[in-house]
């Protein structure tokens, strides 16, 4: 399959460093133990999650998509995402009832499918888009289990840079697939817009 992105660009954004720990669940997108018991994920594997994560989103109008980060680094990736397709986004606190709880303030209805930057602090997206049967797609360190999510993107969910390409990747090629632009080129936005500042 064809690389998304320069492998040297992927490998710079720390995207395939993994945790030192690893689940079962996890082990299929593991391309080496280092001596530091540091995991490390397959290149060819997260390219080909996010190649598939981005046509899979494609079967949905941008406002039926819900992409959520409470972790600090995921923020700014998930607000640009969300801004560069036009779909709704949670960057920070996932509030309680915003997918299930029709009475609430912030209820969303027209949510069809949810990504989360990561199965551990997105916990309450992933199991109220469970309970009303929206499908989730999550970025999955080397550590993470995968119950209820039904696309993994193997991926370091805890690197800014590695969640900025990521991000950015998934808004490029949804526009591409869904028609709204023609070449990567069209695309006027860069990994930089995506990434978190330093504190």
């Amino acid at each position: 399959m064809e690389m998304l992105l320069p492998a040297d660009q992927y490998l710079k954004s720390g995207i395939h460093i993994g945790t030192m720990y690893k689940t079962g669940f996890m082990k299929p997108y593991i391309f080496k133990t280092r001596q530091d018991r540091l995991n490390i994920l397959d290149i060819q594997k997260i390219n080909e999650k996010i190649y598939w994560a981005a046509k899979f989103l494609a079967n949905y109008e941008p406002q039926n998509i819900l992409a959520v980060g409470r972790r600090k680094y995921a923020q700014k990736s998930v607000e640009a995402f969300g801004k560069a397709i036009g779909a709704e986004y949670v960057a920070g606190r996932f509030v309680p009832g915003l997918l299930t709880n029709p009475y609430g303030k912030k209820y969303l209805e027209d949510i069809k499918v949810v990504i989360v930057s990561d199965p551990v602090l997105d916990k309450e997206a992933i199991m109220e888009a469970a309970k009303v049967h929206i499908p989730v797609i999550a970025v999955c360190n080397s550590n993470n289990v995968t119950s209820y999510i039904d696309l993994v993107i193997p991926g370091n969910n805890r690197g800014k840079r590695a969640l900025a390409v990521i991000y950015y990747l998934l808004a490029r090629e949804y526009l591409k697939n869904r028609g709204v632009i023609k070449s990567n080129e069209e695309f006027s936005y860069s990994i930089d817009d995506f990434e978190a500042e330093e504190e």
